[in-house]
């Protein structure tokens, strides 16, 4: 059974930094792309980024671009959202996804596995 187990979430200041992981188990990963997602109160959940776990291949949101990277511990099977210069828009529940589809996508709908999300709260 795949579980997906985010971690990390809190309360910021704007300007700052927090970095958010996802446990990974219940198979093998080789082959999958991770993703980040997130919702913000009142909003759709919307894309972050995400990372093909066999090539590192990335794609990060233009939004949140030049702020926010994901990366990988292949040995751990843990996925990290580093996210810098934090603004009050990126405030929202963060959730870990896992497509078994060997491209990288930000549709949530080629996500098949969740996570139960964690909260970040950027305040001013």
């Amino acid at each position: 059974q795949v579980q997906l187990v985010e971690s990390g979430g809190g309360l910021v200041q704007a300007g700052g930094s927090l970095g958010l992981s996802c446990a990974a188990s219940g198979r093998t990963f080789t082959n999958y792309v991770m993703g980040w997602f997130r919702q913000a109160p009142g909003k759709e959940r919307e894309f972050v980024a995400a990372m093909s776990w066999s090539s590192g291949g990335t794609y990060v949101a233009g939004p949140v671009q030049g702020r926010f990277s994901i990366s990988r511990d292949n040995y751990k099977n843990t996925v990290y959202l580093q996210m810098d210069t934090l603004k009050l828009e990126d405030t929202g529940i963060y959730y870990c996804a896992a497509s078994p589809r060997p491209t990288i996508s930000a549709f949530q709908s080629m996500y098949d596995f969740w996570g139960q999300g964690t909260q970040v709260t950027v305040s001013s």
